[in-house]
C-alpha cells in the first residue's frame, strides 16, 4: 500500500523524483509535550502496549502541520528490549506491526488532499541496550551479529505494509552494512540516515567512506543523516549526494544539547528555514526534524518548502 488514499497510489520513491518531501518531527517530544512519561527503557516503544491511542494522536498532530510522512514509534521496539518487560515474542511481534498500523490510522484520519506516507523506524542497536551509550557504535558486535539482530524486526514491520523502512540514527558504519543486507529481499524500499558529529559518523569514520555502501543497493530510496546538529547538515547532504547519486533525507534535532545526568535538554533551538532552503538546493527531497523538533516546525519547513 502507498499513500493513503486510493486515489494517489504514488509510491514515495516517485514522489521524491518528483520534488520534496516533508518529514515529521520528533516523536517522543510530541508525546511529553501531551503528559506522557517517557523514562521508560522502552521510551516510545511502551505505549504501543499502554497507551496506542497516544501514538495515533501524535502521528495525527504532524500530519496536521503539514508533514507528507509519518515514521514510526518502533524505535525502539525490539523483541530484546520487550523480553526484558516479560513480553513474548508473539505479542512483541503484534507491538512491533501495530506501529505501522498505528500510523495509519492517523493518516487516514488527517484526510489530507496530498499523499501520505508511513515510515517504519528500524533505529540502531544501542537504542535496545538504553544504557545511555550516545550513539558510540563500536558494540563489540560483527556485522553478521548485527544482521542477525536487525532481520526479524525488519521482518515484521515490512509484513505490516510501510511504504519505506527508516533505517535511522545509525552510529556506525559497520552497522549500517548489516542493515543494508538485512533490508535486502524484503520488498520494502529503505532510507539510510547516520547520526553524526562534524563529518564524521558518531563512531568515527568518515562520511564519505559511510555513505559508499548504499549507493548500490537498489532497495534504498534516499541517504542522509538524522539526529544531529542543525550546523553538521550541510556538508553531510553535500557528501551524500555526490558519493551515492541518490535522494537526500535529513532531520536534525532542534540543536539543543541533551545533558545525559541531568536528563534534560540546554540551550536554545538553532533550527531554520534558511538552513531547510540550503539543504534542498544541496540535494535533500526528504526534510524533516527529529528530536525537539515539534509540529510548529513542521508546519515552518512546509511552508518553505512550498515556496
Amino acid at each position: 500500500m502507498t499513500g493513503n488514499t486510493p486515489e494517489t497510489p504514488l509510491s514515495l520513491a516517485d514522489a521524491l523524483a518528483a520534488g520534496t518531501i516533508v518529514l515529521d518531527g520528533g516523536m517522543s517530544n510530541q508525546l511529553e509535550s501531551a503528559g506522557h512519561d517517557l523514562s521508560d527503557e522502552l521510551w516510545s516503544a511502551r505505549l504501543l502496549a499502554e497507551r496506542p491511542e497516544a501514538i495515533t494522536e501524535a502521528h495525527l498532530a504532524y500530519f496536521e502541520a503539514g508533514a507528507d510522512v509519518a515514521i514510526t514509534a518502533s524505535y525502539q521496539a525490539t523483541f530484546e528490549g520487550f523480553g526484558k518487560r516479560g513480553i513474548g515474542r508473539e505479542r512483541a511481534a503484534e507491538l512491533i506491526g501495530l506501529s505501522v498500523e498505528l500510523a495509519r490510522e492517523a493518516a487516514r484520519r488527517a484526510r489530507a488532499a496530498r499523499p501520505l506516507w508511513v515510515a517504519a523506524s528500524v533505529g540502531p542497536y544501542w537504542a535496545m541496550l538504553a544504557d545511555g551509550s550516545e550513539y558510540r557504535g563500536r558494540y563489540g558486535l560483527t556485522v553478521d551479529e548485527l544482521e542477525r539482530f536487525h532481520r526479524p524486526r525488519m521482518e515484521v514491520l515490512a509484513a505490516a505494509g510501510p511504504d519505506v523502512l527508516a533505517l535511522e540514527t545509525v552510529p556506525d558504519a559497520d552497522e549500517a552494512t548489516a542493515l543494508l543486507r538485512a533490508v535486502h529481499g524484503l520488498g520494502v524500499p529503505a532510507w539510510l540516515s547516520y547520526t553524526v558529529a562534524g563529518d564524521r559518523t558518531r563512531a568515527g569514520q568518515p562520511l564519505e567512506e559511510a555513505f559508499a555502501p548504499a549507493a548500490d543497493v537498489d532497495e534504498v530510496i534516499a541517504v542522509g543523516v538524522n539526529c544531529c546538529a542543525p550546523e553538521d547538515v550541510d556538508a553531510a547532504v553535500e557528501t551524500a549526494a555526490r558519493v551515492t547519486g541518490k535522494p537526500v533525507v535529513v532531520y536534525p534535532n532542534s540543536g539543543e544539547t541533551w545533558d545525559a545526568e541531568a536528563r534534560a535538554w540546554s540551550g536554545r533551538s538553532t533550527f531554520t528555514p534558511e538552513q531547510v532552503e540550503g539543504w534542498r538546493s544541496a540535494g535533500a527531497r526528504l526534510i524533516g526534524g527529529c528530536c525537539r523538533v515539534g509540529p510548529e516546525a513542521i508546519t515552518s519547513i512546509a511552508r518553505t518548502l512550498t515556496v
